[in-house]
């Protein structure tokens, strides 16, 4: 194939995802060779720098491999590719441990439904399938309640459905991502499915860093930077206000679009911050339900930059056209009843209570975790397998910390869910505690 045909901008990134666009479309199969760097910049009337750089994008993304004598080919994808990290995260057969891998709410904490349901109408919510695709009455508590002023809003079937959708309509191969380090693999598997260039960026207890994401944009702008500025899963690390600002300074001199998951307001202590309010016309924020209201209620409220909400509305319209309107009656019912907000609020400090209660039971015994808010615990160890079996052998199912990672960290973790954790922390800390310092034994032969 004339490749160079087919690349209408010579940089490396327009290199790169033309390219891509090609083996997406199948124009390109797994084993195609693709040129020698020299010849296609000779041809493109670039530097052979450039096509390099194409060419180690693609490779980042997963898309090409470089294999010696034969140079750089179309790299077969496996079938379970874009979902190896989704499966890592709670393991198989934890019927007879205490499960602590799975991040679900307790049933426990969860708003009484009962109450929501005899509310419902009888009365038909749509009358057409060019109605707005959310209540007017939803949208304005809704809008009440945002961190900044939303150009648009729209209602999706969960958090990670509003995240795909967004990745669905703005990614291209060869999209180069700004993440957490680490983050929830979901978002991994989904940029990796979408052949994204994905660049994670190290955290703190306040968020991305700042310098840290100035250099990765001063290397190259990005396309997106996606974010959890509320409990971050795994760490717990919540967005300050400060560092918002510092964040947001950085990227006005970028291109960038921001997308935020904000996975578990309802159920959060620290208060909800985005960037949003200060680059409202670059940010997208998701906001979920299923934490606070139960994870079968499948519901997610996106507000934001026009542009990337008019892409997901448009393409949706196409397929399922919006998220059911009895559903948002039962959302507006839970958002705006007495007794469903109290029941929320005291979720909220029990939540607290037991990842606090867990941390402190940690510290007693030298074991300095990461929890600044919600739901996990972020626990260093020394070894993440070893770690595992310890826990295995004590009762216990955690999800390994390495499905979370863009690149290694200094020390190995692990993630433990500590939400449904109602009782024993102490007995549970100590053997967390054990599990922290567990080694691999040397084979004698």
């Amino acid at each position: 194939m004339e490749i160079a045909a087919h690349v209408s901008d010579p940089s490396a990134d327009g290199i790169a995802k033309a390219v891509g666009t090609l083996i997406t479309q199948g124009k390109l199969a797994a084993g195609d060779r693709l040129p020698p760097v020299r010849t296609l910049a000779r041809e493109l009337g670039t530097s052979p720098a450039t096509v390099s750089a194409a060419w180690q994008r693609l490779r980042r993304s997963g898309m090409v491999q470089t294999d010696g004598r034969r140079g750089t080919t179309v790299r077969r994808p496996t079938p379970i590719e874009g979902t190896t990290r989704f499966s890592e995260i709670h393991p198989e057969n934890t019927e007879s441990l205490l499960d602590l891998s799975e991040g679900v709410p307790d049933p426990q904490l969860l708003p009484d439904l009962r109450g929501a349901l005899s509310h419902l109408s009888v009365e038909p919510r749509t009358a057409s399938y060019f109605d707005p695709p959310v209540l007017p009455e939803l949208e304005e508590v809704l809008r009440a309640d945002w961190p900044f002023t939303p150009q648009a809003l729209t209602m999706v079937d969960g958090a990670m459905d509003a995240v795909d959708r967004l990745l669905s309509a703005l990614i291209r191969p060869g999209t180069r991502v700004l993440v957490e380090n680490p983050t929830f693999p979901p978002i991994l598997d989904l940029l990796e499915l979408h052949a994204a260039e994905i660049v994670g960026l190290p955290t703190d207890e306040e968020g991305l860093l700042p310098d840290q994401l100035a250099e990765a944009l001063r290397e190259r702008d990005a396309d997106l930077v996606l974010i959890q500025p509320h409990a971050q899963n795994p760490s717990g690390h919540s967005m300050s206000p400060d560092r918002g600002e510092q964040l947001a300074h950085v990227l006005r001199n970028s291109a960038a679009l921001v997308i935020e998951d904000d996975h578990s307001p309802g159920i959060c202590t620290t208060p909800s911050r985005s960037l949003g309010e200060h680059l409202p016309e670059r940010t997208v924020l998701v906001r979920g339900f299923s934490k606070s209201y139960g994870p079968d209620l499948r519901m997610a409220a996106v507000g934001g930059a026009e542009g990337p909400l008019t892409a997901l509305m448009r393409r949706r319209h196409l397929g399922p056209g919006w998220t059911s309107r009895l559903l948002q009656s039962l959302v507006l019912f839970l958002l705006t009843d007495t007794e469903s907000q109290a029941a929320v609020a005291a979720a909220r400090e029990e939540y607290a209570h037991r990842r606090q209660r867990l941390l402190d039971e940690l510290a007693d015994r030298d074991v300095h975790a990461y929890g600044r808010d919600g739901t996990n615990i972020w626990l260093p160890v020394h070894d993440e397998h070893e770690a595992l079996i310890s826990l295995v052998l004590q009762g216990i199912a955690a999800t390994p910390g390495s499905a979370f990672l863009t690149e290694p960290l200094p020390h190995d973790h692990i993630r433990v869910a500590c939400g449904r954790l109602r009782e024993n922390h102490a007995e549970v800390a100590d053997k967390l505690a054990r599990a922290s310092v567990a080694r691999r034994r040397r084979r004698v032969l």
